[in-house]
């Protein structure tokens, strides 16, 4: 295989973490101007990174995707665990940091590390350039992403709250690090891999808020060299128990207060737009909902793509042997998630030929 990413990119950290663990045979190729307009455009149909070519000619684009695509082909050592909580805990972590970390990734990236990602962005497009032609093209390509932070619900209003919320996982982490290499205990699960997009390539590389890291979290800073080294390459979790760690409780009732709320909204609003929608295919986001993250309120997009991820965690719910399903109620109640257990989806949504489209 080979993997079109970028040491900068969120998703490129998340996919060669699991590639990296996994044992995978691949190679890195860096997402140069000559790669997007020759290998990914043509393919995928925009601009996007981790892609995976395959030696068959087949294009693979999305990391959620192409990880469970891999997990067929490769089903040992598993990335999700048998047991039903710990496999849901791991989902829910993965959907937080895919889709809710993104705030203070972004935010810390552009309003503290601007001048650093400028010059990343334009050392990968260009590399024969000089750095100062680099930096020029490096303004051009951060321009979109620095103008989506209104989008994501990123603005004077929320910044601060977005960094104490921030500041707060962080101490949360570091408690559950302290005493623990990984999520779930011993070996790496999807949720480590979740959040390992957003703390490595934003908050631990970004030299401010790296800083701010390895000051704040020493454990934290263990655990993303240790995902980063694939140090317990293959390791299999440890079977026989389905219990989470008392130390992820925490994080976990984080993500859900924080982004449960926005996670049901958009499944609301993705079926009222489904009721009125010309065709099946979804543009990125469909109009602005409010959002609180701590004291502070604000608007973001709807993004319906939030709702293909949060789809995989309810069909798990749902696949749950009756037996075993009051345990599991009690554990998304115990967790702030309750609402998960009886949520079903007026509008479906699935992927198709790289981009998001209605299901029904």
């Amino acid at each position: 295989m080979r993997m079109y990413g970028a040491e900068v990119s969120y998703f490129s950290g998340k996919l060669r973490a699991y590639l990296d663990w996994k044992g995978l045979d691949y190679a890195e190729i860096p997402a140069s101007r000559d790669v997007y307009i020759h290998k990914i455009l043509p393919n995928i149909g925009w601009l996007v990174i981790p892609v995976i070519e395959r030696d068959d000619g087949a294009y693979m684009q999305d990391t959620t995707e192409i990880i469970r695509r891999l997990e067929t082909e490769v089903p040992e050592p598993p990335v999700l665990p048998a047991g039903p909580i710990q496999a849901l805990a791991s989902m829910i972590l993965e959907l937080y940091g895919d889709e809710w970390l993104v705030l203070p990734a972004m935010h810390y990236r552009w309003n503290h590390n601007r001048d650093f990602a400028i010059a990343e962005f334009g050392a990968l497009s260009a590399p024969d350039l000089p750095p100062e032609e680099q930096r020029a093209v490096g303004e051009r390509i951060a321009k979109p992403f620095a103008g989506a932070l209104p989008a994501l619900g990123i603005n004077p209003a929320t910044t601060e709250a977005i960094e104490e919320s921030y500041l707060a996982l962080l101490r949360e982490l570091e408690r559950h690090f302290s005493v623990h290499d990984y999520v779930l205990g011993r070996a790496p699960s999807l949720g480590d891999f979740g959040l390992f997009g957003p703390l490595y390539a934003h908050l631990f590389r970004d030299p401010e808020s790296g800083a701010l890291m390895r000051s704040k979290a020493p454990a934290v800073v263990r655990w993303v060299e240790r995902i980063r080294s694939a140090a317990d390459r293959g390791r299999a979790m440890q079977g026989g128990t389905d219990a989470v760690p008392s130390t992820l409780l925490p994080i976990l009732r984080r993500a859900m207060s924080e982004h449960l709320p926005v996670l049901l909204d958009t499944v609301e609003q993705v079926a009222a737009f489904a009721h009125s929608a010309s065709d099946r295919n979804l543009p990125r986001a469909i109009g602005f909902h409010s959002f609180r993250i701590g004291d502070a309120a604000g608007q973001r997009a709807v993004f319906p793509y939030v709702q293909w991820m949060l789809q995989h965690v309810v069909d798990k719910i749902q696949s749950v042997p009756p037996d075993e399903r009051p345990a599991v109620v009690r554990f998304l109640e115990d967790i702030g998630a309750g609402a998960l257990a009886e949520l079903r989806f007026k509008t479906r949504v699935r992927r198709q030929d790289f981009q998001l489209v209605l299901d029904n």
